[in-house]
């Protein structure tokens, strides 16, 4: 099938809330352009509801200053559709949504000349309001997840664009404590919205998917979240966007439980010498991570010493080579014979001592 496919699949279905593990390259943004345009088609071209990717993203962007040598940085807003509500946006509404991330900077809003609608956004430290500075890649994702945090609560459009709420991938770029942060906000939007409209989050991110999925499966509120009919079934559902060649699918993770080292070891069971690339080192690499952490141990080379490499070291320099050029990307660069012999003699040792089943319909 084809992701419109899939679209039309999420849109049919009676679970009210989707959460989606998904590779990064394999279609979460296109996923979301799809049923945007699935909806607006069946609304006389109309939005029905909010969105969150990385077109979002693409509202903001700095203007340096350089002829200034930075002196007056600002984060720029792209003209859109949403300027209408941006005057009803208030700072004070977006450094709530910050609060729990502790940020380091402060901000305020430059106003068009003309027009009470702000067109860019300044920074700056505590105390040194005249000094602009620039904000760390990680920061400008949590800002502008906050600020349409803040969006949601803004009257006249996600309470007026009321279908469903899209959200992709929020987390690139944050550590563990701020995706903890992340996926306890969407939380709250899901549990705010879901009986009301249709939640669907998207991420690759295997920690924002699996904290998320303990909440809705067994946490404190997880009862919320299923019908009162006798099975108890779930008002979600949890599954894989797998997509190769234009083909399109979701998988379900098996019982309810994403495990991703086997996962990870499926889509690379079958790889030819011709198609191996470096985003299969990467994919190998976080198998080996996920193993090595489910032993106890902080570093993978533990693994490699347990499936018999007496050089364990040498090898993982290998691995750490190929899957940090272009990680997550499918590529056709050459990579040196004796690399792929190295990668091939991983993967089967790892096969040969864990013994794996990789052969399950859903995992």
């Amino acid at each position: 099938m084809s992701l419109k496919e899939v679209a039309i699949e999420i849109n049919e279905s009676d679970k009210s809330i989707f959460l989606i593990y998904a590779f990064n390259s394999t279609g979460k943004t296109r996923l979301s352009v799809e049923y945007k345009d699935l909806t607006k088609a069946k609304n006389e071209g109309k939005h029905v509801g909010v969105y969150y990717n990385a077109f979002s993203e693409d509202l903001f962007y700095w203007d340096n200053d350089e002829i200034n040598q930075g002196a007056d940085k600002k984060y720029k807003i792209v003209p859109s559709s949403l300027n209408d509500f941006h005057t009803l946006l208030t700072e004070d509404a977006i450094k709530e949504k910050l609060f729990p991330y502790n940020p380091t900077y402060n901000f305020y809003f430059n106003p068009y000349k003309d027009s009470p609608d702000f067109e860019s956004i300044s920074f700056f430290k505590d105390g040194k309001e005249d000094v602009s500075i620039k904000i760390s890649r990680g920061e400008e994702r949590i800002f502008i997840w906050c600020f349409f945090l803040a969006l949601f609560d803004v009257e006249g459009w996600a309470d007026t664009q009321n279908q469903h709420v899209i959200i992709d991938d929020p987390v690139s770029s944050l550590d563990d404590h701020n995706i903890f942060i992340t996926a306890s906000s969407i939380f709250d939007l899901v549990e705010k919205h879901f009986e009301n409209r249709k939640m669907i989050i998207t991420t690759h991110h295997m920690g924002l998917f699996t904290i998320l999925q303990d909440w809705f499966s067994k946490g404190e509120k997880a009862s919320k979240f299923k019908n009162n009919d006798k099975e108890k079934t779930p008002k979600y559902k949890l599954c894989i966007l797998e997509c190769k060649e234009e083909v399109a699918k979701l998988t379900n993770s098996k019982k309810g439980v994403m495990l991703y080292h086997l996962k990870l070891l499926q889509m690379l069971d079958g790889t030819t010498a011709e198609d191996l690339s470096f985003y299969h080192f990467a994919m190998l690499r976080q198998a080996l991570e996920v193993i090595a952490s489910f032993l106890g141990k902080p570093y993978f080379g533990y693994v490699l010493e347990q499936i018999g490499f007496s050089n364990p070291d040498e090898v993982a320099k290998i691995i750490n080579s190929y899957s940090h050029k272009k990680v997550y990307s499918y590529q056709s660069e050459v990579i040196h014979e004796a690399d792929r012999n190295i990668f091939n003699d991983v993967f089967t040792k790892l096969k040969s001592r864990y013994n794996f089943a990789l052969h399950n319909q859903f995992i």
